[in-house]
């Protein structure tokens, strides 16, 4: 079966290509290079032993989405990670997230009702809880105000999708997941940001490396064990596998509604200071960081209650925090050399 993984050269989508292939998918990946490199699927190739095919495009393109469609009219299944994704970058620019994040949704989802049956991934986020009032969160929590525009392009995409499946032959599943870390096993492929980090993994890897002076901790005064935020770090081969399991049951028609939703974590919170920590203890490297004040559109704390995920789609995240950071440490030494 062929699947399309948009934004399939970036940090979760080339790790679920991966899983894809070594499942025996054919992949299609489109990317517009924005903040991935194309030296990804070489990566992927030597993970896999084969080169999914590459589409260079922008899904804000209309026009383009409509020709890639016309050319792949086998598509089985589509993946879609192809999204601005940073919190603070989405409060400072929030018309590049709408645009970015909506518009390339909507063309999609404009080419899928056309046909007579589409499978539909859709990678959303905690985000889309705001700030819970109960920890750990279910899929039952109220969705909140969103903290920031990244956050409410979430929702929105949500929404989205579940208006347009009441009327089409998609059927979706809505991935919502806490916090993506670590890179493969391999080290052939990870999180690469362009730029300054927005993440707290990679920043505390380049630090660590040299790249950065110091690691700033946003934030101490949160009402949290040692005042720092508190997230759910999860392994992104962990998370890969997962989206290539509701993939399968989508697929095999095992879903009970048009439209299902999952939480993806470990269901474990950990403090920033927490990580820190950790991740010291893993890589024998001293951290310098410092305490600076908090970052508008941060939540508090946010973890997953993941029994979902567990006993309806049979998955369960396997690794520890600290595989994952040493894994984003190996990943960190490899590109550096």
């Amino acid at each position: 079966m062929k699947i399309l993984v948009t934004g399939g050269l970036g940090f979760i989508g080339s790790h679920t290509v991966v899983e894809l292939q070594n499942e025996g998918f054919d992949v299609i990946a489109i990317d517009n290079l924005s903040n991935s490199s194309i030296d990804v699927l070489d990566g992927i190739e030597r993970i896999t032993g084969k080169k999914p095919l590459f589409e260079n495009i922008d899904l804000r393109d209309k026009s383009t989405v409509q020709n890639f469609f016309s050319k792949y009219q086998d598509i089985s299944g589509v993946i879609h990670f192809a999204a601005s994704k940073a919190v603070g970058e989405s409060v400072e620019n929030p018309l590049l997230y709408y645009e970015n994040n909506i518009n390339s949704l909507v063309y999609l989802l404009q080419e899928l009702q056309k046909k007579t049956e589409a499978h539909f991934i859709f990678s959303s986020s905690c985000t889309v809880y705001g700030q819970a009032e109960k920890m750990p969160i279910t899929e039952n929590a109220p969705i909140q105000t969103a903290m920031s525009p990244y956050g409410n392009t979430k929702q929105i995409g949500e929404e989205i999708i579940t208006d347009v499946a009441k009327v089409t032959n998609i059927n979706s599943i809505l991935l919502r997941y806490f916090n993506p870390i670590g890179a493969h096993p391999s080290a052939e492929i990870g999180e690469l940001p362009l730029g300054v980090p927005q993440n707290l993994v990679p920043f505390i890897t380049q630090t660590a490396f040299g790249l950065r002076e110091k690691l700033s901790v946003f934030g101490s005064d949160y009402p949290t064990s040692d005042g720092t935020a508190i997230r759910d770090y999860i392994h992104v081969v962990d998370l890969a596998k997962a989206h290539v399991i509701a993939l399968q049951r989508l697929l095999k028609k095992q879903n009970s509604e048009k439209v299902e939703t999952f939480n993806l974590g470990t269901g474990t919170g950990s403090s920033v200071l927490e990580v820190i920590t950790a991740f010291e203890k893993v890589s024998n490297q001293k951290l310098n960081y410092q305490i600076v004040g908090r970052r508008e559109g941060d939540v508090i704390e946010a973890y997953a209650n993941t029994d979902k995920a567990n006993t309806v789609l049979g998955w369960k995240a396997k690794s520890t925090l600290e595989e994952a950071l040493a894994s984003a440490w190996k990943w960190e030494q490899k590109i550096r050399k």
